[in-house]
Protein backbone atom coordinates (compact mmCIF):
# COMPACT_ATOMS: atom_id res chain seq x y z
CA UNK A 1 0.00 0.00 0.00
CA UNK A 2 1.31 3.46 -0.91
CA UNK A 3 0.09 6.49 1.05
CA UNK A 4 0.93 10.04 -0.02
CA UNK A 5 0.57 13.13 2.16
CA UNK A 6 0.90 16.65 0.80
CA UNK A 7 2.69 19.57 2.41
CA UNK A 8 -0.51 21.10 3.82
CA UNK A 9 -1.16 17.93 5.85
CA UNK A 10 2.43 17.59 7.05
CA UNK A 11 3.33 21.21 7.90
CA UNK A 12 1.29 24.05 9.39
CA UNK A 13 1.32 27.70 8.33
CA UNK A 14 4.30 28.40 10.61
CA UNK A 15 6.39 25.66 9.04
CA UNK A 16 6.04 23.28 11.99
CA UNK A 17 5.09 19.59 11.66
CA UNK A 18 1.40 18.82 12.15
CA UNK A 19 2.20 16.21 14.77
CA UNK A 20 -1.45 15.44 15.53
CA UNK A 21 -2.08 14.46 11.89
CA UNK A 22 1.17 12.47 11.65
CA UNK A 23 0.42 10.74 14.96
CA UNK A 24 -2.98 9.57 13.70
CA UNK A 25 -1.67 8.43 10.32
CA UNK A 26 1.33 6.79 11.99
CA UNK A 27 -0.94 4.73 14.25
CA UNK A 28 -2.98 3.56 11.26
CA UNK A 29 0.12 2.75 9.20
CA UNK A 30 1.49 0.70 12.10
CA UNK A 31 -1.81 -1.18 12.39
CA UNK A 32 -1.83 -1.98 8.68
CA UNK A 33 1.80 -3.15 8.76
CA UNK A 34 1.02 -5.36 11.77
CA UNK A 35 -1.76 -6.98 9.71
CA UNK A 36 0.82 -8.11 7.16
CA UNK A 37 0.41 -5.41 4.51
CA UNK A 38 3.62 -3.45 3.76
CA UNK A 39 3.10 0.32 3.61
CA UNK A 40 5.21 2.90 1.80
CA UNK A 41 4.69 6.55 2.74
CA UNK A 42 5.35 9.25 0.15
CA UNK A 43 5.61 12.46 2.12
CA UNK A 44 5.91 16.04 1.00
CA UNK A 45 6.82 18.75 3.48
CA UNK A 46 10.61 19.11 3.45
CA UNK A 47 10.53 22.49 1.74
CA UNK A 48 7.61 23.75 3.85
CA UNK A 49 9.45 22.73 7.03
CA UNK A 50 12.71 24.25 5.81
CA UNK A 51 11.46 27.65 4.66
CA UNK A 52 11.28 29.17 8.20
CA UNK A 53 14.92 28.17 8.68
CA UNK A 54 15.72 30.47 5.76
CA UNK A 55 13.61 33.25 7.29
CA UNK A 56 10.87 32.78 4.68
CA UNK A 57 7.15 32.43 5.32
CA UNK A 58 6.09 31.47 1.78
CA UNK A 59 7.42 29.34 -1.04
CA UNK A 60 9.97 31.12 -3.23
CA UNK A 61 10.60 30.78 -6.97
CA UNK A 62 14.36 30.61 -6.50
CA UNK A 63 15.50 27.05 -7.23
CA UNK A 64 18.69 27.29 -5.08
CA UNK A 65 16.64 28.57 -2.13
CA UNK A 66 14.07 25.81 -2.58
CA UNK A 67 16.87 23.28 -2.64
CA UNK A 68 18.39 24.80 0.48
CA UNK A 69 15.00 24.75 2.21
CA UNK A 70 14.60 21.09 1.28
CA UNK A 71 18.02 20.25 2.67
CA UNK A 72 17.21 22.03 5.93
CA UNK A 73 13.71 20.61 6.26
CA UNK A 74 14.28 17.00 5.20
CA UNK A 75 15.79 15.94 8.55
CA UNK A 76 12.84 17.55 10.38
CA UNK A 77 10.41 15.70 8.11
CA UNK A 78 12.07 12.34 8.68
CA UNK A 79 12.27 12.89 12.43
CA UNK A 80 8.56 13.76 12.51
CA UNK A 81 7.71 10.44 10.84
CA UNK A 82 10.04 8.57 13.17
CA UNK A 83 8.27 10.17 16.13
CA UNK A 84 4.88 9.16 14.68
CA UNK A 85 5.82 5.50 14.12
CA UNK A 86 8.35 4.71 16.86
CA UNK A 87 5.72 4.48 19.66
CA UNK A 88 4.24 1.53 17.75
CA UNK A 89 7.57 -0.24 17.36
CA UNK A 90 7.81 0.52 13.63
CA UNK A 91 11.07 1.68 12.11
CA UNK A 92 11.29 4.11 9.19
CA UNK A 93 13.75 4.34 6.33
CA UNK A 94 14.41 7.55 4.40
CA UNK A 95 14.42 7.11 0.61
CA UNK A 96 15.10 10.17 -1.57
CA UNK A 97 14.44 9.84 -5.29
CA UNK A 98 14.77 11.96 -8.43
CA UNK A 99 13.04 11.45 -11.76
CA UNK A 100 16.41 10.52 -13.25
CA UNK A 101 16.45 7.35 -11.13
CA UNK A 102 12.95 6.40 -12.23
CA UNK A 103 13.98 6.91 -15.86
CA UNK A 104 17.08 4.69 -15.54
CA UNK A 105 16.18 1.00 -15.70
CA UNK A 106 18.99 -0.17 -13.39
CA UNK A 107 18.28 2.52 -10.78
CA UNK A 108 14.56 1.72 -11.06
CA UNK A 109 15.20 -1.93 -10.25
CA UNK A 110 17.56 -0.98 -7.41
CA UNK A 111 14.88 1.26 -5.91
CA UNK A 112 12.36 -1.59 -6.01
CA UNK A 113 14.89 -3.89 -4.31
CA UNK A 114 15.60 -1.31 -1.60
CA UNK A 115 11.93 -0.84 -0.83
CA UNK A 116 11.43 -4.60 -0.79
CA UNK A 117 14.29 -5.03 1.69
CA UNK A 118 12.76 -2.42 4.00
CA UNK A 119 9.38 -4.17 3.79
CA UNK A 120 10.99 -7.49 4.70
CA UNK A 121 12.35 -5.86 7.87
CA UNK A 122 8.90 -4.58 8.80
CA UNK A 123 10.05 -1.01 8.24
CA UNK A 124 8.10 1.79 6.56
CA UNK A 125 9.94 3.61 3.76
CA UNK A 126 9.35 7.36 3.80
CA UNK A 127 9.89 8.48 0.21
CA UNK A 128 10.33 12.04 -0.98
CA UNK A 129 11.78 13.70 -4.04
CA UNK A 130 15.40 14.66 -3.56
CA UNK A 131 14.70 18.37 -4.07
CA UNK A 132 18.17 19.30 -2.84
CA UNK A 133 19.73 17.89 -6.03
CA UNK A 134 16.87 17.74 -8.54
CA UNK A 135 16.64 20.39 -11.25
CA UNK A 136 13.73 21.78 -13.27
CA UNK A 137 14.56 19.36 -16.08
CA UNK A 138 14.36 16.18 -14.00
CA UNK A 139 11.76 16.87 -11.31
CA UNK A 140 8.55 14.87 -11.06
CA UNK A 141 6.59 18.11 -10.88
CA UNK A 142 4.93 17.13 -7.61
CA UNK A 143 4.82 14.23 -5.17
CA UNK A 144 1.49 13.01 -6.51
CA UNK A 145 3.33 11.91 -9.65
CA UNK A 146 6.12 10.43 -7.53
CA UNK A 147 3.57 8.47 -5.47
CA UNK A 148 1.99 7.10 -8.65
CA UNK A 149 5.41 6.07 -9.95
CA UNK A 150 6.21 4.30 -6.67
CA UNK A 151 2.82 2.55 -6.70
CA UNK A 152 3.43 1.32 -10.26
CA UNK A 153 6.97 0.23 -9.39
CA UNK A 154 5.69 -1.79 -6.41
CA UNK A 155 2.53 -3.04 -8.16
CA UNK A 156 0.73 -1.74 -5.09
CA UNK A 157 -2.66 -3.06 -4.00
CA UNK A 158 -3.81 0.49 -3.33
CA UNK A 159 -2.57 4.06 -3.71
CA UNK A 160 -4.09 6.62 -1.34
CA UNK A 161 -3.58 10.31 -2.11
CA UNK A 162 -4.44 12.25 1.03
CA UNK A 163 -5.44 15.89 0.77
CA UNK A 164 -7.16 18.66 2.73
CA UNK A 165 -10.61 18.03 1.17
CA UNK A 166 -12.75 14.88 1.08
CA UNK A 167 -11.92 14.07 -2.55
CA UNK A 168 -12.58 15.50 -6.00
CA UNK A 169 -15.34 18.09 -5.70
CA UNK A 170 -17.88 19.32 -8.22
CA UNK A 171 -17.00 22.94 -7.39
CA UNK A 172 -14.28 24.78 -5.52
CA UNK A 173 -14.23 23.80 -1.80
CA UNK A 174 -15.46 27.21 -0.67
CA UNK A 175 -18.47 27.02 -3.04
CA UNK A 176 -21.69 25.96 -1.25
CA UNK A 177 -22.55 23.82 -4.29
CA UNK A 178 -19.45 21.68 -3.84
CA UNK A 179 -20.22 17.98 -3.65
CA UNK A 180 -17.97 14.94 -3.58
CA UNK A 181 -17.53 13.09 -6.86
CA UNK A 182 -17.04 9.52 -5.67
CA UNK A 183 -16.47 7.94 -9.09
CA UNK A 184 -13.03 8.57 -10.59
CA UNK A 185 -14.34 8.22 -14.14
CA UNK A 186 -16.68 11.17 -13.54
CA UNK A 187 -13.98 13.09 -11.66
CA UNK A 188 -11.69 13.20 -14.69
CA UNK A 189 -13.92 15.89 -16.19
CA UNK A 190 -13.95 17.94 -12.97
CA UNK A 191 -10.41 19.18 -12.40
CA UNK A 192 -10.94 21.50 -9.45
CA UNK A 193 -8.42 23.30 -7.30
CA UNK A 194 -4.96 24.79 -7.71
CA UNK A 195 -1.69 24.58 -5.81
CA UNK A 196 -1.64 25.44 -2.11
CA UNK A 197 0.67 28.04 -0.64
CA UNK A 198 2.85 25.35 0.95
CA UNK A 199 3.02 22.90 -1.93
CA UNK A 200 2.87 22.84 -5.71
CA UNK A 201 0.30 20.12 -6.28
CA UNK A 202 -3.47 20.48 -6.38
CA UNK A 203 -6.43 18.37 -7.46
CA UNK A 204 -5.34 18.43 -11.08
CA UNK A 205 -2.05 16.72 -10.24
CA UNK A 206 -3.85 14.15 -8.08
CA UNK A 207 -6.23 13.23 -10.88
CA UNK A 208 -3.31 12.92 -13.32
CA UNK A 209 -1.45 10.70 -10.84
CA UNK A 210 -4.57 8.61 -10.24
CA UNK A 211 -5.03 8.09 -13.97
CA UNK A 212 -1.42 6.96 -14.32
CA UNK A 213 -1.58 4.46 -11.48
CA UNK A 214 -5.03 3.11 -12.33
CA UNK A 215 -3.98 2.61 -15.96
CA UNK A 216 -1.12 0.46 -14.62
CA UNK A 217 -3.52 -1.71 -12.61
CA UNK A 218 -3.36 0.07 -9.24
CA UNK A 219 -6.65 1.26 -7.67
CA UNK A 220 -6.46 4.81 -6.31
CA UNK A 221 -8.40 6.75 -3.69
CA UNK A 222 -8.21 10.53 -3.22
CA UNK A 223 -9.46 11.31 0.29
CA UNK A 224 -9.24 13.72 3.21
CA UNK A 225 -6.17 13.05 5.33
CA UNK A 226 -6.68 14.88 8.62
CA UNK A 227 -9.47 12.88 10.25
CA UNK A 228 -9.22 10.60 13.25
CA UNK A 229 -9.40 7.49 11.03
CA UNK A 230 -8.63 7.48 7.34
CA UNK A 231 -6.51 4.55 6.20
CA UNK A 232 -7.94 1.62 8.13
CA UNK A 233 -11.50 2.20 6.82
CA UNK A 234 -10.14 2.33 3.27
CA UNK A 235 -8.25 -0.93 3.76
CA UNK A 236 -11.47 -2.41 5.11
CA UNK A 237 -13.31 -1.46 1.93
CA UNK A 238 -15.31 1.46 3.32
CA UNK A 239 -16.28 3.86 0.52
CA UNK A 240 -14.55 7.17 1.06
CA UNK A 241 -13.28 9.93 -1.17
CA UNK A 242 -12.95 9.58 -4.93
CA UNK A 243 -12.00 6.12 -6.20
CA UNK A 244 -10.30 5.29 -9.51
CA UNK A 245 -10.71 1.63 -10.42
CA UNK A 246 -7.70 -0.32 -11.64
CA UNK A 247 -7.52 -1.16 -15.32
CA UNK A 248 -6.88 -4.77 -16.24
CA UNK A 249 -3.24 -5.17 -17.27
CA UNK A 250 -0.90 -8.09 -17.73
CA UNK A 251 2.11 -6.05 -18.66
CA UNK A 252 5.54 -6.98 -17.36
CA UNK A 253 7.45 -4.76 -14.95
CA UNK A 254 9.64 -3.69 -17.87
CA UNK A 255 6.67 -2.66 -20.00
CA UNK A 256 5.16 -0.74 -17.08
CA UNK A 257 8.45 1.07 -16.59
CA UNK A 258 8.65 1.86 -20.29
CA UNK A 259 5.07 3.14 -20.33
CA UNK A 260 5.18 5.23 -17.15
CA UNK A 261 8.75 5.60 -15.91
CA UNK A 262 11.12 6.08 -18.83
CA UNK A 263 11.73 9.68 -19.84
CA UNK A 264 11.05 10.32 -23.52
CA UNK A 265 13.86 12.07 -25.42
CA UNK A 266 12.33 12.36 -28.87
CA UNK A 267 9.76 11.20 -31.41
CA UNK A 268 9.80 9.06 -34.54
CA UNK A 269 7.07 9.77 -37.10
CA UNK A 270 6.20 6.80 -39.31
CA UNK A 271 4.05 6.13 -42.37
CA UNK A 272 0.80 4.19 -42.26
CA UNK A 273 2.38 0.92 -43.35
CA UNK A 274 4.89 1.07 -40.51
CA UNK A 275 2.19 2.01 -38.01
CA UNK A 276 0.11 -1.04 -38.99
CA UNK A 277 3.16 -3.32 -38.89
CA UNK A 278 3.97 -2.22 -35.34
CA UNK A 279 0.51 -1.66 -33.86
CA UNK A 280 -1.43 -4.45 -35.57
CA UNK A 281 1.17 -7.09 -36.49
CA UNK A 282 3.53 -6.70 -33.52
CA UNK A 283 6.63 -6.15 -35.64
CA UNK A 284 9.76 -4.14 -34.97
CA UNK A 285 10.02 -0.69 -36.53
CA UNK A 286 12.43 -0.51 -39.47
CA UNK A 287 13.99 2.66 -40.83
CA UNK A 288 12.14 2.24 -44.16
CA UNK A 289 8.92 3.30 -42.44
CA UNK A 290 10.37 6.39 -40.75
CA UNK A 291 9.16 9.70 -42.14
CA UNK A 292 11.04 12.05 -39.81
CA UNK A 293 12.41 12.35 -36.28
CA UNK A 294 12.20 14.93 -33.50
CA UNK A 295 14.92 15.38 -30.92
CA UNK A 296 18.58 14.48 -30.85
CA UNK A 297 18.04 11.10 -29.17
CA UNK A 298 20.66 8.36 -28.85
CA UNK A 299 20.51 4.57 -28.88
CA UNK A 300 18.83 3.45 -25.64
CA UNK A 301 16.87 6.67 -25.18
CA UNK A 302 13.11 6.63 -24.76
CA UNK A 303 11.14 7.69 -27.84
CA UNK A 304 7.51 7.99 -28.87
CA UNK A 305 6.21 6.55 -32.14
CA UNK A 306 3.70 8.74 -33.99
CA UNK A 307 1.46 7.81 -36.92
CA UNK A 308 0.60 9.94 -39.96
CA UNK A 309 -2.04 11.76 -37.90
CA UNK A 310 0.62 12.89 -35.40
CA UNK A 311 -0.89 10.84 -32.56
CA UNK A 312 1.44 8.80 -30.36
CA UNK A 313 0.65 5.07 -30.56
CA UNK A 314 3.70 3.50 -28.89
CA UNK A 315 6.70 4.13 -26.67
CA UNK A 316 10.02 2.36 -26.91
CA UNK A 317 13.77 2.39 -26.58
CA UNK A 318 15.56 3.52 -29.72
CA UNK A 319 18.00 0.99 -31.17
CA UNK A 320 20.01 3.70 -32.96
CA UNK A 321 20.89 7.38 -32.83
CA UNK A 322 18.46 9.80 -34.48
CA UNK A 323 20.94 10.73 -37.20
CA UNK A 324 21.28 7.09 -38.28
CA UNK A 325 17.60 6.91 -39.23
CA UNK A 326 18.15 9.33 -42.10
CA UNK A 327 21.28 7.62 -43.41
CA UNK A 328 19.54 5.65 -46.16
CA UNK A 329 19.56 2.18 -44.55
CA UNK A 330 15.96 0.96 -45.03
CA UNK A 331 16.45 -2.37 -43.19
CA UNK A 332 18.01 -0.71 -40.13
CA UNK A 333 16.03 -1.59 -36.99
CA UNK A 334 14.84 1.60 -35.31
CA UNK A 335 12.95 0.04 -32.37
CA UNK A 336 12.78 -3.66 -31.51
CA UNK A 337 9.31 -5.03 -30.80
CA UNK A 338 10.42 -6.38 -27.39
CA UNK A 339 11.53 -2.89 -26.36
CA UNK A 340 8.30 -1.03 -27.04
CA UNK A 341 4.80 -0.81 -25.63
CA UNK A 342 1.59 0.23 -27.38
CA UNK A 343 -0.40 3.04 -25.75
Amino acid sequence: MVVKLGSSLVADDEGEPRRDVLRRRGAEVAEIVASGVPVCVVSSGAIALGLPKLGLSRRTRSLPRLQAASALGQSTLQRAWEDALAPHGVRTGQVLVTAAEIADRRAYANLRNTLGALFSLGAVPVVNENDATATDEITFGDNDALAAQVAVLLRARLLVLLTSVEGVLSHAPEDVRAQLIADGAAARAAVIGGPTAAGKGGMQSKIAAAEMASAAGVPVVIAAGAGETVLTPLVGGEPRGTRFEAAATGESAFKLWLRFGKRMSGRIHVDEGARRAVAESGRSLLAVGVVRTEGNFRAGDGIELCGPDGETFARGLSSVDARDLTAGQPKLEAVHRDRMVLI
